[in-house]
């Protein structure tokens, strides 16, 4: 008798779990609450749709981010597929098309017939059934009502920063420049360099600038590893250009 498993949540967790599950021989039923109830952050009713940074980090055999990509490669991960099939230019790192790849993911899930997605919000975890929650920090409030009282234990809370879309009519290609840091990786980044005068303008610019105002739910608990830009400024005058903004690895071709 084929075992049944259901998942809660389709973000990248879930659609991957239900996935492998499926390929395991399970029937999967994948809850996933969108449309029918909407999250703060999310703007499609799309599965695996990426709401902060497109990139997957480094494709470039011997890092950390590689061998993990490699093992779930290894694995037929359903989300590598997607990636590999969406990839953009990004140097040596994997990034995809937001759009697509959530396309692309909620399309193969939708015609894997041993997995039923259910649009509805789960509120209650089956006592008497396989559950994997994968729901990730957008919970809904009563689900999260419901794994507090599960586990016992209290929420557990960071800031994340969102990935900044920059349109590409509004650089100048007279300054910028196509490279990527040490040569690796082709030319697939976007450079604009600053010189010690103009970094000083933008960066005081950057601390005067409007902030995007919080959420209902927010507050500014920051999650160290993925500080948004205006906080690592206001931290020093030098932590960006000693951050993510290093002049490093890069030759201005003027």
């Amino acid at each position: 008798m084929m075992k049944q498993v259901n998942v809660i949540g389709g973000g990248l967790a879930g659609v991957e779990a239900a996935w492998q599950a499926a390929r395991a021989g399970a029937h999967v039923r994948l809850f996933e609450m969108r449309p029918v109830s909407q999250t703060p952050a999310h703007r499609t009713d799309k599965l695996a749709e990426i709401v902060c940074s497109n990139s997957l980090k480094s494709d470039e055999p011997g890092t950390a981010p590689y061998l993990l990509k490699e093992e779930l490669r290894r694995a037929e991960s359903l989300v590598m597929e997607a990636a590999a099939a969406t990839r953009v230019p990004a140097g040596a790192a994997l990034a995809v098309d937001r759009q697509l790849f959530a396309e692309y993911i909620t399309e193969r899930i939708e015609g894997e017939s041993s997995i039923e997605l259910v649009r509805e919000e789960v509120t209650r975890v089956p006592e008497d059934a396989i559950v994997i929650i994968a729901t990730g920090p957008l919970s809904s409030e009563a689900l999260t009502a419901e794994i507090m009282k599960i586990t016992g234990n209290d929420q557990l809370y960071f800031y994340d920063a969102i990935a900044p879309i920059v349109s590409a009519d509004s650089v100048d290609s007279s300054i910028a420049f196509p490279a990527a840091r040490y040569g690796k990786g082709g030319d697939d980044y976007l450079n604009c360099p600053f010189d010690r005068e103009q970094y000083a303008v933008f960066y005081q610019a950057l601390i005067e600038a409007k902030s995007v105002p919080l959420q209902r739910f927010e507050e500014t608990r920051w999650f160290e590893s993925c500080l948004p830009i205006e906080e690592l400024a206001r931290r020093g005058v030098d932590t960006l250009r000693y951050g993510p903004m290093k002049p490093v690895g890069l030759v201005d071709p003027r």
